[in-house]
């Protein structure tokens, strides 16, 4: 077992009293997985984020990896978010070694690890150039560069790819998928897009909302992960239990509400 979440709580202090945020969330994610928390808005899924990325603490219950609990970040865990957080006045090189010279990498070995990575996501020749010269896919893959070259357990993904258009996002999908199976790294990433969950996932948390719980755990088994298979049955059959499940849930908690 290499990532789980046991019994978490989360809740907030409000004027009006306590907000439950994320109610009894368990999850294992093994080693090489690629998992996906798919849900609408107020399911909880940046605060589940947060909670392994360790910029928050739970109310109650844990995270582990590899048995030690999670207490604060850490650099076993690269962060991706939805808006590729570059420094505009730094090179591409510079910004994907920067978590490398916060940690006292030697420049020689930083600079070899930033420019592997660099290669890996397909960049090396942009290296020089600013974020401001990059397109919004490219801005991405130096972020996930960044991440990587960190080395570490698990890549926690927001939402990476909600800010594209549908053109840059598919190709994003594709290239993940590839990057994925060419560095087996964990990935945990959050989306509310279904089809995007279905399409990179080997398993999917389904959370519904207010509070967060997981309502289904969803193993997806396609017979490949080319564009073309969004028009197999398989995929439609997958996509649409999942968003009856969300839509079901989601009406549920609108009528609690009321």
């Amino acid at each position: 077992m290499y990532l789980q979440v046991n019994r978490l709580n989360k809740q907030f202090g409000t004027k009006n009293g306590n907000l439950v945020v994320l109610k009894d969330i368990n999850m294992t994610i093994e080693q090489g997985e690629f998992i996906c928390a798919v849900g609408a808005s107020g399911s909880g899924k940046s605060t589940l984020l947060r909670q392994i990325a360790g910029l928050d603490r739970p109310t109650s219950g844990e995270v582990r990896i590899d048995g030690v609990p999670i207490t604060g970040p850490g650099p076993d865990r690269g962060m991706v978010f939805q808006h590729y957080t570059l420094f505009p006045w730094m090179s591409v090189q510079e910004n994907v070694e920067f978590g490398l010279k916060l940690q006292n990498v030697p420049h020689k070995l930083r600079r070899e690890q930033a420019s592997y990575y660099l290669s890996i996501v397909g960049l090396s020749e942009f290296a020089k150039s600013l974020p401001s010269e990059l397109s919004g896919g490219m801005k991405q893959r130096v972020a996930i560069a960044r991440a990587l070259a960190l080395e570490p357990k698990v890549l926690l993904m927001d939402e990476p790819f909600g800010a594209l258009d549908v053109h840059t996002k598919e190709s994003m999908h594709e290239f993940m998928l590839d990057l994925w199976r060419r560095t087996n790294i964990t990935v945990f990433m959050i989306t509310h897009d279904v089809e995007e969950a279905v399409f990179l996932a080997n398993r999917i948390y389904a959370l519904g909302a207010r509070p967060g719980t997981v309502r289904k755990e969803m193993t997806i088994d396609l017979p490949d992960r080319s564009q073309s298979v969004k028009r197999h049955s398989i995929f439609h059959d997958y996509r649409d239990e999942l968003m009856e499940l969300l839509r079901r849930h989601g009406q549920e908690a609108i009528a609690a509400a009321a």
